[in-house]
């Protein structure tokens, strides 16, 4: 059974000479040998008293029987799955054939490429490979290659994005990988003191201690202290020493790809983000960052699920990074923003006095949160529509909500406008965007580059 169709414009055949296919690298085995011991424990996990009446009624020689045929099964498994595990880039497409028992093959459009990432997991260090992940315009998930030598990896991923940026197929393999300029680095002790300085990790850590004494007293039920004890302490463990090892040595270099981000202590991640993708930037300032000027830049990429390109850095440096990644855009000083007006707080009590909006020439600016205060900053040409929502009580005190849609399937709102405010903004913003459109740069791979083809 094979799941595919190739793309208009492609021809049907090819011949063998064109397509040279290639396997994975002969380690990729011993990843997918875990598959049916995930299950098995999967399984054991699910139903746990289960598992441990079918445990005790075994007997040692059962066991080891089971053991001998577990981990054969397995890896039989595994390199059945690498040997029926293909790739092959023709001129136009990546194609990616696996499946077991029911075929199935990926063509990726090389033209629809807006992200190749390369990710190494700690393990994967050791060894020498690399996995690729792929970021295409339309696609719910990333496809992914994993894995591949470090240096085959290397090699694929630049010749991807010259295809990509257009380079004619025979000089796709001498273009190379464009360097990097390294232009903000986060060190690990700022990283760790700024982690320290945010509430959410005290309060999950708070809860993971309190909640579970409190089922104690009222259950006397380990398991359902268990239960409850585990999510608690992997949430507070995710948002503090998690975030530290995902986002240590975060650095962000700029090349004619976009802007290279490297970042993990444990597992490596080489992401890329891709030049005229970034539909909004979020700059987030949390309550106990501002004596310091520090602040952390969150962004939405159109069909990307990467939303970090700075963890925490100086006010300054961050506004330029936003600088490079939405050229001619300049971030609003908090004197361009105009607040909510008074009869506001009738609608948000206390918190209208967070509510801002600034609108530029290139960008529209909105403002909310007092204890951790964010600036979402929308490009005009990405506006893909604009929303004015009204209630019956914002009605009666002649405020009004002006959400602006963009092509991440995000939305940025503008919360206690004055009404008339809102509309002139509703009226004035459509033309802004398509003015916005018609002076964009195009969204190329390395445009600026002189050998590319048209």
């Amino acid at each position: 059974m094979t799941a595919s169709r190739a793309p208009e414009g492609v021809p049907a055949q090819e011949s063998a000479e064109s397509v040279r296919e290639r396997r994975l690298h002969p380690v990729t085995p011993l990843r997918r040998a875990w598959a049916p011991i995930a299950i098995l424990l999967g399984w054991a996990v699910h139903d746990m008293d289960q598992a441990q009446r079918q445990l005790a009624n075994l007997t040692t020689a059962m066991l080891l029987i089971g053991i001998g045929v577990l981990i054969p099964a397995a890896a039989l498994y595994g390199f059945l799955t690498w040997w029926f595990t293909h790739f092959a880039v023709t001129d136009t497409e990546l194609r990616i054939r696996t499946g077991l028992l029911f075929r199935r093959t990926a063509h990726i459009r090389l033209d629809r490429l807006q992200a190749v990432d390369v990710t190494q997991p700690l393990l994967a260090r050791f060894v020498g490979v690399a996995k690729l992940k792929l970021d295409v315009v339309g696609a719910d998930k990333k496809d992914e290659l994993a894995f591949l030598g470090e240096r085959e990896a290397g090699k694929l991923r630049a010749e991807l994005l010259a295809r990509a940026a257009g380079f004619a197929p025979e000089s796709a393999h001498e273009v190379g990988e464009a360097p990097a300029r390294p232009i903000l680095h986060t060190p690990p002790r700022m990283l760790a003191v700024a982690l320290l300085l945010t509430g959410a990790p005290w309060a999950m850590l708070l809860a993971a201690v309190a909640v579970p004494t409190l089922l104690w007293f009222a259950t006397h039920n380990l398991w359902t202290v268990i239960a409850v004890a585990v999510p608690l302490v992997g949430g507070a463990f995710t948002n503090s020493a998690g975030r530290f090892i995902k986002e240590y040595d975060w650095t962000v270099g700029e090349s004619e790809d976009g802007l290279r981000i490297d970042h993990g202590l444990l597992d490596r991640e080489h992401e890329t983000v891709p030049p005229g993708r970034v539909q909004t930037v979020r700059i987030v300032e949390p309550l106990l960052w501002r004596r310091r000027g520090w602040v952390r830049v969150e962004l939405h990429v159109a069909g990307s699920s990467n939303t970090a390109l700075v963890p925490v850095a100086p006010r300054e440096d961050a506004e330029d990074v936003v600088a490079r990644i939405l050229p001619g855009v300049s971030v609003p000083k908090p004197a361009d923003f105009a607040g909510a007006p008074r009869r506001g707080r009738w609608c948000v009590p206390v918190w209208w006095r967070s509510y801002g909006v600034a609108v530029t020439e290139t960008v529209f600016a909105a403002r909310h949160g007092l204890l951790q205060r964010r600036i979402s900053l929308v490009p005009h040409a990405k506006v893909q529509s604009v929303r004015l929502a009204q209630g019956p009580w914002e009605r009666y005190w002649r405020v009004a909500d002006l959400h602006l849609d963009t092509g991440a399937n995000k939305t940025v709102t503008a919360r206690l406008r004055d009404a008339d405010e809102a509309a002139e903004l509703l009226r004035t913003q459509a033309d802004r965007s398509r003015t916005g459109r018609r002076d964009s740069r195009p969204d190329r791979w390395m445009a600026s580059r002189p050998e590319r083809q048209a």
